[in-house]
């Protein structure tokens, strides 16, 4: 008897620390996109000219990019399903992981021409978004 009560807790404390688990990859991606997202609005309000050209804040939201784009395939582990990523994702996991590094490396390209003025800015922000777009329309569950 008390062999099956000690594999039940074992069993229930294994699926909850899973869930933990689980719920953990969900908030640090998630974490990651509102980064980028960050860096894509301080990058638009320059294009726009809301905000004056700053070489610094530039290259500091094209750097956090670049880093997150790199980091991002790998907070999707098998199990770590929810938040706003489709089940695609897993389904077709090469493409996400393309995408993803498209946009790396796309944003390290940005940050070895790095844009000098309103212009350049909004030119790179079109690439930077139409990456971000291509990942969004396939990989992003819709609200």
């Amino acid at each position: 008897m008390k062999f099956k009560t000690i594999a039940a807790s074992i069993l229930i404390g294994c699926l909850c620390a899973g869930a933990v688990s689980a719920a953990g990859e969900v908030e640090k991606r998630e974490g990651l996109m509102k980064q980028i997202g960050g860096a894509m609005g301080a990058l638009g309000a320059i294009a726009k000219g809301e905000k004056p050209y700053d070489a610094e804040t530039v290259k500091t939201a094209v750097t956090t990019i670049s880093t997150n784009a790199k980091a991002f395939p790998d907070q999707f582990p098998a199990g770590s399903e929810g938040g706003a990523a489709s089940p695609a994702i897993w389904q077709n996991f090469a493409d996400f992981k393309a995408k993803s590094e498209k946009l790396g490396a796309d944003a390290d390209a940005v940050l070895a021409q790095l844009p000098t003025d309103q212009a350049s800015t909004g030119a790179a922000l079109k690439t930077l978004g139409a990456d971000c777009s291509s990942c969004h329309q396939a990989y992003r569950v819709k609200k």
